[in-house]
């Protein structure tokens, strides 16, 4: 059955959006014939064809009229979107971006680049061996961000994977968020920066539910709390965690995606709609 669900799933592909993904990606070849990897493969399917898709979407805007605020997300799964209500735009940029556009109307617009599995300095050489979480946050700043037109504001939520799945340091994360913020004053003038702390993941997955991340993840939030470097700090640890556990609150952990418990990683719909209404609009509309 499961060599049935993974081959459906490959035959759904459109024939031109996977030439895409080979020609523009080069994932590496999986054997699909392998019980044990085929719920590997689909997520690996899954994460190659939203590359695609973002790199699609990416070119649309650049050749578009520009916006005279344009609002960028860039983050990893969980910007993504990874236990919201499937189809249900409720991730915590969709619960912003319906309050902004409340208060702002059409003059701003917003750009979701979140890819799940992303990190901010790691893999060190994806064009040599590419990974499902795309080329690092540094890597894919000048395409996902800096080339598109009438960007005004970025919002960047990241790091925990590269505590969990690479095992980089708090220090090298920060350095990178450091170089990454240098590149984005420098190539886009008057550009506003708000960095959010990493919400929890204590006691969730066995590569990122550690005490050793706990401690880096700690520290990487400190950093961005204290470096004095962005335009704001968006606070969502403050907001997700629950202090006597440690934890992702508890009411934030069941998956709105397909039920059951959740991963203790990935807040659910509940849980980024609290993020995404901890975002103060003053602070991004500059009013």
């Amino acid at each position: 059955m499961i060599h049935r669900v993974v081959a459906f799933a490959l035959a759904l592909l459109p024939v031109s959006a996977f030439g895409q993904l080979v020609e523009s990606f080069e994932p590496a070849r999986a054997n699909c014939c392998l019980p044990a990897l085929a719920r590997s493969l689909a997520e690996q399917l899954q994460d190659w064809n939203q590359l695609g898709r973002y790199h699609a979407d990416n070119e649309r805007l650049k050749a578009a009229k520009p916006d005279p605020n344009r609002v960028v997300f860039l983050g990893d799964s969980i910007t993504d979107g990874t236990a919201s209500t499937l189809n249900g735009d409720d991730r915590w940029p969709d619960v912003f971006a319906r309050r902004l556009h409340a208060v702002a109307g059409n003059r701003y617009s917003v750009v979701n680049e979140g890819i799940g599995g992303n990190e901010v300095v790691g893999p060190p050489d994806y064009a040599a061996k590419p990974t499902p979480g795309g080329p690092s946050a540094l890597d894919r700043l000048q395409r996902d961000v800096i080339s598109l037109p009438g960007v005004s504001t970025v919002i960047w939520l990241e790091g925990i994977n590269d505590f969990g799945a690479r095992g980089a340091s708090a220090q090298a994360v920060s350095d990178g968020v450091r170089e990454g913020v240098k590149r984005l004053r420098a190539a886009i003038p008057g550009v506003r920066i708000y960095m959010a702390t990493l919400t929890g993941a204590l006691n969730s997955t066995p590569t990122h539910g550690t005490p050793e991340v706990e401690a880096k993840r700690k520290e990487y939030n400190q950093f961005i709390r204290s470096a004095g470097i962005f335009d704001g700090v968006i606070d969502f640890d403050v907001v997700t965690l629950d202090p006597a556990t440690g934890e992702l609150k508890a009411v934030y952990q069941p998956n709105s995606t397909v039920g059951g418990a959740g991963d203790k990683l990935h807040p659910n719909r509940a849980g980024y709609a609290a993020m995404g209404n901890a975002i103060d609009i003053p602070m991004i509309v500059g009013k």
